[in-house]
């Protein structure tokens, strides 16, 4: 069976209590952490900062996912770099010329972090392939970017095979898929063969235990997923 990571979304989690809250998901058995940065430009939300990521950073050894739905990602890149980051992904349809987008992708590959580009449900996949020699990620949204708790769009998450397609023989670089995805909904992406399912609220849902959560979801997305070779 194929192996599935699950990185925990803490966007809807307790800020107050973020220490509970990192040893809770740590304990239930998540991969990794994302982190869900919004400038309330490119989409109409604001959450945290650079801080935020440094804290986080001090609190577990885990990788931290960083994903940046701000405006100007070239400008604040170097600042989620030092706070820790293990990967920034950025979205393609940021209005930055192409060439500033391969320069900050250049710039995380230059920090010895993992780079990648996120994609929002209207846009398509192909839109990422002019950066795909500096893509360790591509990113595949199946909800809106701005908000969590959102209605899994399965429609979008055809484009994970498309992605996987794009990355075929680059074992190194994964397809992460961001929205709606839990026990019920990973199934489908596993099928398309998504590598890495950021789960967000699922987790933290009252009277619904988050390590089994866990364990559902990658195991439903593990016996679903397909190798590259046979998605689409």
């Amino acid at each position: 069976m194929a192996r599935v990571e699950v990185a925990a979304s803490i966007l809807t989690a307790d800020f107050g209590n973020l220490y509970r809250v990192i040893r809770k998901l740590e304990r239930a058995g998540v991969d990794r952490f994302h982190l869900d940065v919004m400038d309330g430009h490119f989409v109409p939300n604001i959450t945290f900062g650079p801080d935020i990521v440094a804290a986080v950073r001090r609190l577990t050894g885990l990788p931290i996912d960083v994903h940046l739905m701000i405006s100007e990602p070239a400008r604040y890149t170097p600042q989620f770099l030092k706070a820790g980051s293990d990967t920034i992904t950025f979205h393609v349809e940021v209005n930055e010329p192409d060439e500033v987008k391969r320069e900050t992708l250049a710039r995380i590959r230059g920090e010895r972090r993992v780079a990648g580009l996120a994609v929002s449900p209207a846009t398509e996949v192909a839109s990422v392939r002019p950066f795909l020699d500096e893509l360790g990620i591509i990113m595949i949204m199946t909800v809106e970017p701005g908000f969590g708790g959102q209605r899994f769009m399965a429609e979008a998450a055809a484009k994970i095979a498309e992605a996987r397609q794009l990355l075929a023989g680059r074992p190194a670089a994964l397809v992460h898929v961001d929205g709606g995805v839990s026990g019920e909904t990973a199934a489908i992406v596993g099928r398309y063969g998504a590598q890495v399912c950021v789960v967000g609220s699922a987790l933290f849902q009252r009277r619904r235990d988050t390590a089994r959560e866990v364990v559902e979801v990658r195991q439903q997305a593990a016996q679903a997923f397909r190798p590259a070779a046979l998605v689409g």
